[in-house]
């Protein structure tokens, strides 16, 4: 550590022009956390960025596996925040405090974004497994399932919102970011909507069997 430390020594000048009420709010180790940062900005300083990486890393892997319960997920959380902190550094505003903060952000932006997509595919296998059940419990006389009368009865059982999205997509044949982009809906909503209406469509049919 002798040599970060003599590059640390080398940037105490911008140290001291930070703001001094900043400044003198930031403990040893924020300042330290700083100073690595600042390394990795201006001067890409890998060894800067290993001592953050060393500081970071438990802690963004014990949340990744609070949030997702998998090992490799929470690693590959390490992973992306690392290299966005990598990547972004030069945007950090040393005036403005604690360069952890900073890094927390983006750890938990990420982690939403993992989220997000995790919730995605799920939705998608959901609805991809709800529509042939529903094909399947129709009779065979009704050839033309959303044309029938008695499919129009169990689609009006639905909220206005539901029907919307069943419309468009099974009888506009739209897809569902067509119908996103139709309804200025987030897609996520677009998937939400079809399948709780989905799920209900097949209650209904699995009713008129009974």
């Amino acid at each position: 550590m002798s040599g970060l430390a003599y590059k640390m020594e080398d940037n105490s000048n911008n140290v001291n022009n930070m703001n001094p009420v900043h400044l003198n709010s930031l403990t040893d180790q924020d300042l330290q956390i700083n100073l690595w940062l600042e390394l990795v900005a201006t001067k890409q300083d890998k060894q800067a960025f290993a001592a953050l990486f060393k500081n970071f890393a438990p802690k963004i892997r014990a949340h990744g596996l609070k949030r997702f319960g998998v090992e490799a997920q929470a690693m590959d959380l390490v992973q992306e925040t690392m290299f966005l902190v990598w990547k972004k550094a030069g945007l950090f505003n040393f005036n403005k405090g604690k360069a952890s903060t900073w890094i927390y952000t983006i750890m938990r932006n990420h982690c939403f974004d993992m989220l997000r997509k995790i919730k995605s595919k799920k939705e998608d296998a959901i609805s991809d497994d709800l529509w042939p059940t529903f094909e399947g419990d129709c009779s065979p006389q009704d050839t033309d399932h959303l044309q029938s009368r008695r499919l129009l009865m169990h689609l009006d059982s639905l909220p206005a919102s539901q029907k919307e999205v069943v419309n468009g997509i099974y009888i506009k044949e739209m897809t569902q970011q067509e119908l996103a982009l139709h309804l200025d809906l987030p897609l996520g909503t677009i998937k939400s909507r079809l399948r709780l209406a989905m799920s209900k469509l097949r209650e209904k049919m699995e009713e008129c069997h009974d």
